[in-house]
């Protein structure tokens, strides 16, 4: 390591080196999935729980019990 060469070869080679930012690539687009995801199912529970409760309004109204 004393050698400078080694050493610029050591830097070149570091930076050439592509392997873990595959990896890295995966794991920003599963989080990215992930986020999408979770907004997604948050929406879609807003909208049942507004399904839901004019449902239920209906009903009672239906019933009489309100």
């Amino acid at each position: 390591m004393n050698n400078p060469q080694s050493a610029t070869q050591l830097l070149r080679d570091f930076v050439a080196d592509e392997e873990g930012a595959t990896a890295i690539e995966y794991g920003l687009i599963a989080a990215l999935m992930s986020i999408v995801a979770i907004a997604g199912f948050r929406a879609l529970a807003d909208s049942l729980d507004n399904v839901y409760t004019e449902w239920t309004s209906a009903v009672e109204t239906a019933i009489g019990d309100s």
